[in-house]
């Protein structure tokens, strides 16, 4: 059995939830979901045990229901060849609520979750719950996956910051080595402000803020930025 002392003397660190849901109470039961990435099902199984004899060691839950989807190199490929080497695998588990699994893997296949696992864990109140323990254990899931898109949404706009960022200082950097054209700067364009060369951005707050509306709006600033840096290289140049 994994414990805390055996995650410890792994040379990995151990595995780290992406997001979590809110609490669902239902007449003493209470169910959460937790979301991982996992390339594999031996990740997924990693993330399950971790999750399962480290995180909840001290408060077992009833149910650790999970499901995971991820993106594999067939056998025998190098992945070198493109989309075609790689194979969609799926696999969920009920740990004693029948079918629950199964309802994960659904909420993942509707929201395009691949490369996680998602686990839903619930601790039994003593009441039977009906019917009703799918729902809650749907909305857990439902909810995990938004989060976790709306991170791997926010991880892409930092990424293409990053690229837009080094965009735009190249082109301010050829900018400044063409000749000024004998015509006024067009003030129009705000020439000042786009050629200042901001200190390199900390997006790192964007994380933790969690702030995706902020970061798009930024996304945008920057292609108009190199919009026009791109407009007054053309203007220098004559063309």
């Amino acid at each position: 059995m994994a414990n805390l002392d055996s995650f410890i003397r792994l040379s990995r660190p151990p595995p780290q939830s992406l997001a979590t849901s809110q609490d669902i109470r239902d007449r003493g039961s209470v169910f959460n979901a937790n979301i991982y990435r996992a390339t594999s099902s031996a990740d997924a199984r990693t993330c399950i045990n971790h999750l399962k004899h480290v995180v909840h060691a001290t408060k077992p839950a009833s149910h650790e229901i999970a499901a995971w989807r991820c993106m594999s190199l067939k056998h025998g490929r190098t992945g070198l060849e493109g989309e075609d080497d790689f194979e969609l695998r799926t696999g969920s588990e009920d740990d004693g609520e029948k079918w629950a699994g199964g309802q994960v893997l659904k909420v993942m296949q509707q929201e395009g979750i691949i490369d996680a696992v998602v686990i839903v864990s619930r601790w039994y109140g003593g009441t039977l719950l009906g019917p009703a323990r799918f729902s809650h254990i749907e909305a857990c899931a439902q909810d995990v996956c938004c989060k976790f898109k709306r991170k791997e949404e926010l991880e892409d706009c930092i990424s293409t910051l990053s690229t837009l960022d080094d965009i735009l200082a190249d082109l301010r950097a050829e900018l400044a080595n063409l000749p000024e054209s004998s015509t006024a700067m067009t003030s129009s364009l705000g020439a000042k402000d786009t050629l200042r060369t901001p200190k390199k951005p900390d997006y790192s707050l964007f994380r933790a803020d969690e702030d995706l509306s902020k970061a798009k709006r930024l996304v945008s600033a920057r292609e108009k930025a190199i919009r026009s840096v791109k407009i007054l290289i053309e203007k220098r140049r004559g063309i």
